[in-house]
């Protein structure tokens, strides 16, 4: 098997004089008058603001449809390919209800299998992704064989990730953290325990031990008890870093002994919080002090998740506290000139509204979801960069408030 390594850049040099984002130019929220137009006292969306959404989703999917005739061919993954688009049907589906979108899903989640990386093995960049997207959309069409086929070819990799065969990383682009998330994915969906809890205990002991075997590497123990490493660098954000995998350290059962949450993983989130900047955000790496980045893949809106699931497990309000500031963050810098995707742009920004709202009930963050949502909806008119895959960043916070699909459901 390959190294599962990606070789690629660091982050790339940070322009400290651009601004990275638009000025935010909404009112926000100041009582229930100022949302009447959006959404009701018990948190529906109105009838005006969900027929503009679907209206808009309509146009966006004839867009990228058009778009996909020039796309890259050998692209399987979830994160700029066919498994991404699938999904993406797979969403729509799950909203609103039409067989139409799930036959759509499977056209393209078939494009995705024919090309598969051979290589890697997570849900967004590998060949995991493809296969549960498969899963799922098969179980969903009653084909109870062809489901368990893709099953059966995700749950191969499985061994070899425990492993770490082929120096495989822990986080969640590119390592066992990105493959455990197709395992949760499988089990989401079918609404059973489809895969066994113990497969992921596994993957989640075999991370303990790769984050204190670098921690003790480090001589950091007393500090942070766990560390980890992608491409030399400790990142913190979610897409490469301790953020995202200490999410997953932390969710129920996924770690045998819940003593070992306690006492590795509890410390580690601490060490973490204490990078935070006096303005709320986070640094990409460990020892990085530019306070730039406000994206999923590095800065609050991928902390978010993390502090939330912190204060579910450990009851301190201050994790709470610190969420709520990554909220102040992503509404004051959170419109990015990069654009509207999920990983660094808008509508990956909106999902830790979302996210605030289900842990708090309080309806402002409600509102700022709905905002971003409606800077979503005028996508393209803003002056924002193209993205490398464009069609692959068509928003996909404005096909429901639920955050059904998102890799940090809240």
């Amino acid at each position: 098997m390959q190294s599962f390594n990606k070789v690629t850049p660091k982050i790339k040099e940070i322009n400290m004089s651009e601004p990275r984002a638009f000025k935010n130019p909404y009112q926000d929220y100041t009582g229930p008058g100022c949302a009447q137009d959006l959404f009701d006292m018990q948190g529906n969306l109105t009838q005006h603001f969900a027929s503009c959404i679907s209206s808009k989703i309509s146009e966006f999917l004839a867009v990228m449809e058009n778009g996909l005739k020039n796309a890259d061919p050998r692209d399987c993954t979830g994160y700029t390919g066919w498994a991404g688009i699938a999904l993406l049907y797979l969403h729509l589906h799950s909203v609103f209800g039409d067989t139409a979108l799930l036959h759509k899903a499977l056209d393209y989640v078939s494009y995705s299998l024919r090309s598969l990386t051979q290589r890697w093995v997570t849900f967004l960049c590998g060949d995991a992704g493809p296969l549960a997207v498969a899963a799922v959309v098969y179980h969903r069409l009653q084909k109870p064989h062809e489901a368990e086929e893709c099953v059966n070819r995700l749950l191969q990799f499985h061994q070899a990730v425990v492993q770490g065969i082929g120096r495989l990383p822990d986080e969640l682009l590119y390592g066992r953290v990105g493959y455990l998330y197709s395992l949760i994915f499988i089990n989401q969906q079918f609404q059973q325990e489809k895969i066994p809890i113990q497969y992921i205990q596994q993957i989640c002991d075999a991370v303990l031990a790769s984050g204190q075997t670098m921690s003790q590497k480090n001589k950091i123990q007393d500090q942070s008890p766990l560390m980890y490493e992608w491409y030399q660098e400790e990142y913190v954000g979610a897409a490469h870093g301790l953020s995202g995998i200490y999410y997953y350290l932390m969710q129920p059962g996924f770690v045998v002994g819940q003593d070992r949450v306690s006492y590795l993983v509890k410390p580690s989130v601490n060490y973490m919080c204490q990078l935070k900047f006096s303005s709320g955000n986070y640094p990409p790496c460990v020892g990085d002090s530019r306070d730039l980045l406000v994206h999923w893949c590095h800065g609050s809106p991928g902390v978010i998740y993390m502090l939330i699931q912190a204060f579910k497990v450990f009851g301190v309000r201050q994790y709470l506290e610190d969420a709520l500031q990554c909220g102040e963050v992503i509404w004051q810098r959170g419109l990015l000139k990069k654009g509207y995707g999920l990983c660094h742009g808008a509508a990956g920004n909106a999902y830790g509204f979302l996210a605030l709202y289900k842990i708090t009930q309080d309806p402002k963050h409600l509102y700022r979801a709905c905002i971003f949502g409606d800077w979503c909806m005028n996508y393209g008119k803003h002056g924002c960069r193209t993205p490398d895959t464009p069609n692959n960043q068509i928003p996909h916070c404005l096909s429901s408030r639920n955050g059904r699909h998102n890799l940090f459901p809240g």
